[in-house]
């Protein structure tokens, strides 16, 4: 039994060691893979406008300061309510805030507060013409910014762009390496996420320019999409 027990520790021994080389070729890192990437981007003209409007007010009483904002935002909310129309205008209550006015000696001697609402969407004429007929909130911040369709309908087409540059690039590094050909190893495609909207300049809205509207232009966004991944070069 002793016999047979050494044998078989023997046997098991010599069995990893020949398995061992083998273990460590399958560790080796492949060869002849390249790894590489490709970009492609274009500018896109803007679709979604957003326009912010706000108000403040101050006085001894907390109450009345929240009531006062309550009202002016009502009747922002009420106006443009009339030409809301889903993915193509549409309205919410931003930020409202309340703030307590403190003397020297720390005691509250008023109440200061805010509050926005938001106009956004994709009819920029029917957004600058709302604008003109808020009368109780003033402009606060105009952004630009690329609506989800017209961002996947650019992606698209850059992407096919990216990857026939990819597939170039990679089979025209091959050949400059003495190969053949390629073959597809991994590869990942990622678009640009830039801010949904980006400020722009605006000038405050006043009473004196009641029933006109907001004078804009869309700009332009950058979209961008990177393919990148490795690929086996062949003989």
């Amino acid at each position: 039994m002793r016999l047979a027990s050494t044998a078989l520790a023997a046997t098991t021994l010599v069995a990893a060691l020949v398995a061992l080389p083998a273990a460590r070729a399958a560790e080796a890192p492949p060869q002849g893979v390249l790894g590489l990437q490709a970009s492609a981007s274009a500018e896109v003209a803007q679709d979604l406008l957003s326009v912010t409007f706000s108000t403040s007010r101050d006085g001894p009483e907390a109450a009345a300061v929240q009531s006062a904002l309550k009202q002016a935002v009502d009747a922002a909310l009420a106006e443009a309510r009339r030409a809301a129309r889903p993915g193509q205008l549409e309205v919410r209550s931003g930020n409202f805030s309340m703030f307590p006015r403190h003397s020297p000696k720390g005691g509250i001697t008023g109440w200061q507060g805010s509050a926005e609402v938001v106009v956004e969407g994709r009819d920029i004429a029917a957004i600058s013409q709302l604008a003109g007929r808020i009368q109780s909130l003033t402009i606060a911040r105009v952004a630009w910014g690329l609506s989800r369709e017209q961002r996947e309908k650019a992606e698209a087409d850059l992407a096919a762009q990216a990857i026939a540059t990819y597939r170039a690039k990679a089979a025209a590094y091959a050949k400059q390496f003495g190969y053949a050909d390629v073959v597809i190893r991994e590869v990942q495609i990622m678009g640009s996420e830039p801010p949904p909207f980006v400020p722009v300049m605006a000038r405050a809205k006043t009473m004196a320019m009641a029933d006109e509207s907001l004078p804009v232009e869309a700009g332009k966004a950058n979209v961008t999409v990177t393919v990148s991944g490795s690929v086996q070069m062949t003989r």
